[in-house]
């Protein structure tokens, strides 16, 4: 299994974070030859999904669903967090997306996206490389998304 964590902290208040890191569809704008959409529910609450689908003009070249099994908004004390389950044939694993205040004044905030991933047919000695390219692909989704 590939493992990665990415963590950023930003001047931005973590609720603003947070909108911006469950907008999920614009997590497609930042994926190369990927479109993200919610179905059903808005994509905030337990038991929606998350469909991320990477295609190239009309070739579709796989799916990526992913249901949230857990969903609480940053609030005053409280981190936000995001628990997503990779339920796809291609790729299986999960993922915690966490927002949590810093500082003293609590006007900025550190973001966490965590990732555990198995590819179909990949053998665990390319595990590695998986998360290099998860820490590569993620990463640029997250510095943009809080950009």
């Amino acid at each position: 299994m590939a493992r990665f964590v990415l963590t950023r902290r930003s001047r931005l208040p973590a609720g603003v974070c947070w909108e911006r890191l469950t907008d999920w569809p614009r997590h497609g704008e930042r994926v190369p030859f990927t479109r993200v959409s919610v179905s059903p529910g808005n994509g905030r609450q337990v038991g929606d999904t998350i469909l991320a689908r990477t295609a190239v003009g009309p070739l579709r070249l796989f799916d990526d669903p992913m249901e949230i099994v857990e969903i609480t908004e940053p609030a005053p004390g409280r981190d936000g967090v995001c628990r997503l389950v990779k339920r796809g044939r291609p790729i299986r694993g999960g993922a915690e997306l966490r927002v949590r205040t810093v500082g003293a004044r609590g006007g900025r905030s550190e973001v966490t996206w965590a990732e555990e991933v198995v590819v179909a047919g990949l053998p665990g000695v390319l595990d590695p490389v998986v998360a290099r390219a998860g820490r590569l692909v993620f990463g640029r989704v997250l510095d943009r998304l809080l950009g």
